[in-house]
């Protein structure tokens, strides 16, 4: 398929467009009359059991949706990611973040442009595994010969999302007494922050650019060698000597990287460089050697327990018919928001603390992949694509913006993610604190869902005009994902699963959702601002107007 399938030409989406325009959602008639409904809108997918009964379709809708997949070549395009054919087009490269988490000795092998794939796989994650194994045993120490205590990753974007979401949801698992800490931001305040009260003779940095050329992560790293050799230089650990900084350096940084030549020119020894290949979009690595402050404190076999979650998602969009293939579906669902509903935003509410991070990781997977205006092709969109991602964890997000959720103007689908076991069962008194936190979970899916009339908030006494203040709408529409506990595979299966969405409504859209070029051109500006903000005038005179005020004022202000 070389080209796009325009969606809006397909029988299909005429068939949902003459559903849209009879469209009357009722979820309180559905589930009375329809004692199925939830049986045929539960799934199963690998550990997690998705329920999406409560969004707002019917069979007569999913079933068309189902045909707009077909329709617009879903499981060819799929087929044809896992095969690595360069369905990105616009870089001319293959997408094979699936290949990733392929088990050792999957067959067929991979062969993708005359690599042995599996093999190029399999050497890097053996590897870091020894390394961390390393690292987590004490042989590897730092200059002083003390062993590392803290790990501080440095990247940005993929770089730093996808890691820190995951040390954070599985932080239980972190077993070797090695705490990690992530920067990203060019604002120093970052580093500063993240550095604070480490001991730089027990501190491990690991520098993560692919090209060794990102301009956040390359400042950070000389901020963060800059303290090495401060702090070491302070304790008497290390002289001012080359020799001496160049020792440091070798003992407390390391690089995921594939250019060597940049790692070794900053002072980093080639053999603890940690690669991978341009196949590997920036927001789909955290597989790849971009997890080694994941594989250090929490050991390589909880990062093969996550990327064989992972595989069972890639597996389960594999194997699957579209009508029961649950990734796909949430795509299709999206769609059928989007461009049908006229949905603008989709709020992703996880009731487990430990999944804080995983609505930001998600906006970059969803926005970064999906926030695009022309096709593969390079021909203009023919419908809306993406959506604003956004949430935050548990009943924190009760008590800010549930409001607009349930009672605003606006359509928001939401998926609510929880678990069943959690890591710290704790108990107040007789109450099973996990318990009644589940309870709101399910209270607000209810809520959102049924709504409450003002038949039922009279019979409650209420009467003038505080009825219709307390009367909700219902038909939110919410899927439910559920998990026996919030394990490696479980996290895994959760990422998959949005990879998966955000795949098949890029293919429906006929965009590329493996390219970020609206990310450069910023980049590109920024390069040639700074100079204008150091004090050069020829700079500043070839900006615009409003840039110029605002660089004179940081300028008047500035101590």
């Amino acid at each position: 398929m070389t080209s796009p399938i325009d969606p809006t030409t397909t029988a299909a989406w005429a068939e949902l467009d003459a559903l849209r325009t009879a469209f009357t959602p009722d979820l309180r008639a559905w589930f009375d009359g329809d004692p199925g409904r939830v049986g045929r809108f539960s799934l199963p997918l690998a550990d997690l059991h998705v329920d999406l009964s409560k969004n707002l379709v019917t069979d007569e809708v999913l079933a068309a949706l189902v045909r707009l997949a077909e329709q617009t070549g879903v499981a060819d395009r799929f087929a044809a990611m896992l095969a690595g054919q360069h369905i990105n087009t616009t870089e001319d490269r293959a997408v094979l973040h699936t290949a990733l988490r392929r088990p050792a000795g999957a067959t067929p092998p991979l062969e993708v442009d005359g690599q042995d794939v599996d093999a190029d796989v399999q050497a890097v994650l053996d590897r870091m595994s020894a390394f961390a194994e390393r690292v987590r045993s004490g042989e590897w120490v730092g200059v002083t010969g003390q062993r590392v205590t803290h790990v501080v990753n440095i990247g940005i974007g993929g770089s730093d999302l996808g890691p820190v979401m995951a040390y954070e949801a599985l932080k239980p698992y972190a077993d070797a007494g090695i705490e990690a800490r992530f920067v990203s931001n060019i604002d120093p305040t970052d580093l500063a922050q993240k550095v604070s009260g480490l001991n730089a003779e027990t501190t491990l940095f690991i520098v993560a650019s692919k090209t060794f050329t990102t301009l956040e992560t390359l400042t950070n790293a000389r901020l963060a060698r800059d303290w090495l050799w401060e702090k070491l230089g302070a304790a008497g650990a290390i002289g001012t000597s080359e020799e001496d900084r160049s020792n440091a350096v070798a003992h407390h940084f390391i690089a995921v990287s594939t250019a060597l030549d940049k790692v070794a020119a900053f002072g980093i020894d080639p053999a603890n460089a940690f690669g991978f290949w341009d196949w590997v979009g920036g927001r789909y690595s955290v597989g790849s050697a971009i997890g080694t402050s994941l594989a250090i404190a929490l050991g390589p076999q909880v990062f093969r327990d996550l990327l064989a979650g992972f595989h069972a998602v890639d597996e389960h969009v594999r194997t699957t018919p579209l009508a029961q293939n649950v990734p796909v579906l949430m795509g299709l669902l999206n769609v059928w928001y989007v461009n049908f509903l006229g949905s603008q935003t989709h709020a992703v509410l996880p009731y487990a603390q430990q999944l804080h991070r995983f609505p930001a990781y998600l906006q970059q997977l969803t926005m970064e992949s999906n926030g695009k205006s022309v096709r593969w092709d390079g021909s203009p969109v023919s419908t809306d694509t993406g959506e604003v991602f956004w949430g935050e964890p548990g009943t924190n997000g009760q008590h800010a913006f549930y409001q607009l959720i349930h009672q605003g103007t606006r359509l928001i689908p939401a998926d609510f993610i929880a678990v069943v076991n959690p890591a710290y069962p704790l108990r107040d008194g007789e109450q099973d604190v996990h318990a009644l936190f589940l309870a709101n979970f399910l209270a607000q899916t209810k809520a959102l869902a049924f709504g409450k009339t003002a038949e039922e908030v009279e019979a409650e006494g209420t009467t003038g005009a505080l009825v219709a203040a307390r009367t909700f709408a219902g038909n939110r529409p919410t899927t439910s994902i559920f998990a026996p506990a919030l394990t490696p595979s479980v996290l895994g299966q959760l990422i998959a699963l949005y990879e998966h969405i955000t795949f098949t409504q890029g293919v429906v859209w006929g965009i590329n959702s493996f390219d970020q070029w609206g990310v450069e051109l910023g980049k590109k500006l920024a390069l040639e601002i700074a100079p204008a903000i150091e004090g050069d005038d020829a700079a500043l005179a070839a900006q615009d107007a409003s840039t110029q005020a605002l660089i004179a004022y940081y300028r008047e202000h500035r101590v």
